[in-house]
């Protein structure tokens, strides 16, 4: 893991389209703004793992809705 100090209106860039800049600073709280294209998701860590474990659940019920689908085309044939 790469650490870096940087002070406020300081910034940091990311490959070639993200800037990372640092807006305030709060006793234990930093502000970051993010600046990157469209086409870039951009969510804090603990929103992402949630998105993530809501598709793998999601995955799960239309994996097992289309075994059971599946099972009951074959007994109609």
């Amino acid at each position: 893991m790469l650490v870096l100090s940087r002070k406020i209106n300081e910034s940091i860039i990311i490959g070639d389209g993200i800037e990372v800049k640092i807006v305030d600073v709060s006793g234990r709280s930093v502000k970051i703004g993010i600046d990157a294209p469209r086409d870039v998701s951009v969510h804090r860590k603990e929103v992402y793992e949630a998105i993530m474990n809501e598709n793998i659940e999601a995955t799960k019920k239309e994996n097992i809705v289309s075994f059971i689908d599946f099972f009951k085309q074959q007994n109609k044939d």
